[in-house]
């Protein structure tokens, strides 16, 4: 499905970094300095953060634009539940529209998705958030949420790999000079190992289209 294609391509980076450091560095003892964290990463996928409605529905001149929505603030917390981390995001859905006669209710569809590895999708949740537009109202905004569920133990390097990343070296071992993230069992374990948290707007293909080609 194209919407899925674009939200596996525009999916955050595999790693959530952070320290004093900087992560890929060296430290004094020859290691390498990488901290993540297992909770998911959580993003808004490229070309699904706003909607736009048209009227009537099958044209998309910007003189039938109807109501233009987007998603904003996205927040997220994130703590352990006994073998489960758990990520709770929060974001506000903020809109306009071009006729403010009348009051009017809106429902837009969005979806939360948690990906591992960048392309696996392991699971996906379809909500939506309704907005209340006042008699001469041009704006108004309401709030959703999201959450990712995901096993702390798959979200977490295995031993072994911790310990080709961080293992000391000296000048003149045959690997010194080697990047130890460049090796392919750690580049699959840290994909295998890493979930992100997407939210955006369910689009139709024709939205979609629309937001990628504008």
């Amino acid at each position: 499905m194209q919407l899925r294609s674009i939200v596996l391509a525009s999916s955050l980076s595999l790693l959530a970094l952070s320290g004093c450091k900087k992560d890929g560095d060296f430290d004094s003892t020859g290691g390498i300095n990488v901290t993540r964290s297992a909770c998911p990463a959580v993003a808004i996928p490229a070309y699904t953060g706003d909607v736009t409605t048209f009227n009537p529905s099958g044209s998309t001149d910007s003189r039938a634009i109807d109501i233009v929505a987007n998603i904003t603030n996205l927040k997220t917390t994130c703590g352990e539940n006994g073998t489960n981390m758990v990520s709770n995001a929060t974001f506000d859905v903020q809109a306009r529209r071009s006729d403010a006669r009348g009051a009017r209710d809106v429902i837009l569809p969005y979806f939360a998705t948690v990906v591992q590895g960048g392309k696996s999708v392991v699971s996906k949740r379809v909500s939506s958030v309704a907005i209340r537009f006042e008699d001469g109202q041009y704006r108004a905004s309401t709030s959703g949420k999201a959450a990712a569920i995901v096993n702390k133990a798959a979200a977490t390097l295995p031993p072994e790999i911790q310990s080709k990343i961080t293992r000391k070296r000296k000048a003149g071992d045959q690997d010194a000079a080697l990047d130890p993230m460049a090796d392919p069992d750690v580049k699959a374990a840290l994909a295998r190992a890493s979930f992100e948290l997407l939210v955006g707007f369910q689009l139709t293909p024709q939205q979609l289209q629309y937001n990628a080609t504008r």
